[in-house]
């Protein structure tokens, strides 16, 4: 087998709208709160159980980042393709201090609109774009996405 792979692949809803940054390169950035769910039944009691993770996305993709900037809110289920990176940095204390992110960059990258609060809980549909939607659309989801905290 020749070398290796680094590829993550996530469906899961936004856990707060999306946080656009301009970098010093003119270029813009979006970091991303996905969260995926477990859930299932305890044999020995009979009550449902859930297990949520939280997984940091950033996005470098100028394509991807001007959809998620027009169309995505929190609540949003995508399903994203990307790698995996861990970063360093010092914090203002002098600590070392570690992230692990999900990396979408301009190549092997994948974003793709699964249900938007505005598009009447198909999926299939395009949402208008932030500005032309009414402040309370409804979220629409099916009975699946009911017990999701956010």
């Amino acid at each position: 087998m020749a070398g290796s792979l680094n590829k993550v692949m996530l469906i899961g809803n936004l856990g707060a709208d999306p946080e656009v940054r301009n970098l010093p390169n003119g270029g813009k950035v979006v970091n991303l709160s996905i969260a995926t769910s477990e859930n299932w039944k305890d044999k020995s009691t009979g009550e449902k159980k859930e297990k949520t993770e939280w997984h940091r996305v950033v996005v470098f993709n100028e394509n991807l980042v001007k959809v998620i900037e027009q169309y995505l809110h929190k609540g949003d289920k995508v399903y994203l393709e990307g790698q995996i990176q861990t970063r360093k940095w010092t914090d203002q204390s002098g600590v070392e201090k570690f992230s692990t992110e999900v990396v979408l960059n301009a190549f092997n990258s994948v974003m793709t609109m699964l249900q938007t609060k505005g598009d009447g809980g198909g999926g299939a549909g395009s949402p208008a774009p932030r500005d032309q939607r009414p402040a309370s659309a409804p979220a629409s989801h099916s009975g699946a996405d009911d017990d999701i905290p956010f």
